[in-house]
C-alpha cells in the first residue's frame, strides 16, 4: 500500500510567488518590513520562551538525580 506524505508547508516556486503577491495585494508594499519586523519579533519570543522552559526542565531533571 503506498501512503502520501502531506507536508503543510511543501511550497515550490509558483506557489511562493502566488503567496507574495497575494501578501502584496493585501498588506501593500510600505506595511510588508512591518509586517516582517512583527513576524521577527514574535518568532524570538517564541524561541526565548522555548529556551527559558527547556533551561527549567534541565534544572528540574538535575534536582530530581
Amino acid at each position: 500500500m503506498m501512503m502520501l506524505h502531506f507536508s503543510l508547508f511543501n511550497f515550490f516556486g509558483p506557489e511562493m510567488l502566488v503567496i507574495f503577491f497575494a501578501i502584496l495585494l493585501l498588506f501593500g508594499g510600505k506595511k510588508i518590513p512591518e509586517l516582517m519586523k512583527g513576524i521577527g519579533k514574535g518568532i524570538r519570543e517564541f524561541n526565548t520562551a522555548r529556551a527559558s522552559v527547556e533551561a527549567e526542565l534541565k534544572e528540574g531533571m538535575k534536582d530530581k538525580e
